[in-house]
């Protein structure tokens, strides 16, 4: 790879502590940035250590010895991050803010600002690896020339590691975003990286990977949604026979799947509750027995919106694979994209087939498309 001026988005962890220091080893005009999108001052959502974690990322630049700078980007995260969160919960769907933070800030907001302070490209410490694939048809060509190439475009693999691959929260990025982006740590293992944190004295090389939402920190979900979306409380109804077992004080509190915090006792038998589904007529929270015959838990098929692709689109029906959610295994699927839409405005959608069924389809989340290895694109579960 050519010496490039590169950005390098220091959250403070040390992922992107190794990303930058692999880049200055490999000769590159390297400044790292913290991204500033969230001050949680009166720590009313629970612990938010942004300040610790600038105080890391400055640390972690004065050792590599490359300039640091704080990036003020609260107004946009704000609006493009947190309003699509606190709007997709207050509908009922259960949104994926670390896939829209990917989108529209990282490779988004922040990439816009490298480019207009003179940068190549903007890298992260996410475990994904980017690869140049030579392309030689005309199409492929005409694409490259847009992208500023004249002989290439990229395709997007899994990390190294198994275990710590993020390539599913980049599901929805861009060509355009990813001929920009660099994932210098795709290759490790998360043990091989620690250790050249350590080789290499970084004050980062012990700390804890954060849990948190996308940089606001160490907040629960709960809590954050109990801030700043108002309670409406509804019946807890039984699926199967519509009896009512209780109340709630929110749809938003839960998704599709889960089984703790729905405060329903067990029966006799042990056999715990689960959450079915959501019923927005009289705000009901669905529930049954967990098991392969609760009604509305397995998905045989199903139907995304918002379909986007890293390279071409997908305009006919194949075999694919797919992650319903982040921690999943891949699994095939058969692929339908919906390429004849009566609304020519409506976002490209896609009726899928799993090969096996799937537990617990939320609205609203996030579907990455692969074939093998390659992250193909993404869309939202309707």
């Amino acid at each position: 790879m050519p010496l490039e001026r590169i950005l390098v988005a220091l959250s403070g962890g040390v992922d992107s502590s190794v990303a930058a220091l692999l880049l200055k080893q490999q000769g590159h005009d390297v400044v790292g940035a913290y991204m500033k999108n969230w001050i949680n001052e009166d720590n009313v959502i629970g612990h938010c250590p942004w300040m610790q974690d600038i105080d890391d990322a400055r640390a972690v630049a004065d050792k590599i010895g490359i300039e640091f700078r704080v990036v003020n980007l609260m107004a946009d995260y704000r609006r493009l991050v947190v309003d699509y969160l606190l709007d997709g919960y207050q509908r009922g769907l259960t949104p994926n803010p670390d896939v829209m933070c990917n989108r529209e800030m990282k490779f988004g907001v922040f990439a816009k600002y490298a480019q207009a302070e003179g940068f190549a490209a903007v890298a992260t410490g996410h475990y994904a690896r980017r690869v140049e694939v030579e392309r030689a048809d005309p199409s492929a060509l005409a694409q490259a020339n847009a992208l500023g190439s004249t002989r290439s475009t990229y395709s997007l693999l899994e990390g190294s590691d198994k275990n710590k691959d993020q390539s599913y929260f980049l599901a929805l990025l861009s060509q355009q975003q990813l001929a920009l982006a660099r994932f210098p740590i795709g290759h490790l293992t998360k043990p091989e990286l620690r250790a050249l944190a350590a080789d290499a004295h970084l004050p980062t090389a012990a700390k804890q990977d954060s849990q948190g939402i996308c940089f606001i920190g160490e907040v629960k979900m709960a809590d954050f949604l109990k801030t700043y979306v108002p309670d409406h409380p509804g019946p807890i109804v039984r699926a199967t026979d519509g009896q009512v077992l209780g109340g709630h004080r929110g749809l938003h509190y839960y998704t599709i799947g889960q089984r703790r915090g729905i405060r329903i006792p067990s029966n006799t038998d042990d056999k715990a509750y689960v959450v079915t589904g959501k019923r927005a007529s009289d705000h009901a929270l669905l529930v049954a027995f967990d098991g392969t015959d609760a009604p509305g838990l397995w998905a045989g098929e199903c139907r995304v919106h918002s379909l986007s692709f890293i390279g071409d689109p997908l305009a006919e029906k194949r075999r694919l694979e797919c992650k319903v959610r982040y921690r999943d295994p891949r699994v095939f699927i058969e692929f339908d994209p919906e390429v004849e839409r009566a609304d020519p405005s409506a976002l490209p959608s896609a009726h899928i087939k799993f090969e096996q069924p799937q537990r617990a389809i939320a609205s609203g989340q996030i579907m990455a498309l692969y074939d093998g290895e390659q992250l193909l694109g993404g869309a939202v579960f309707a």
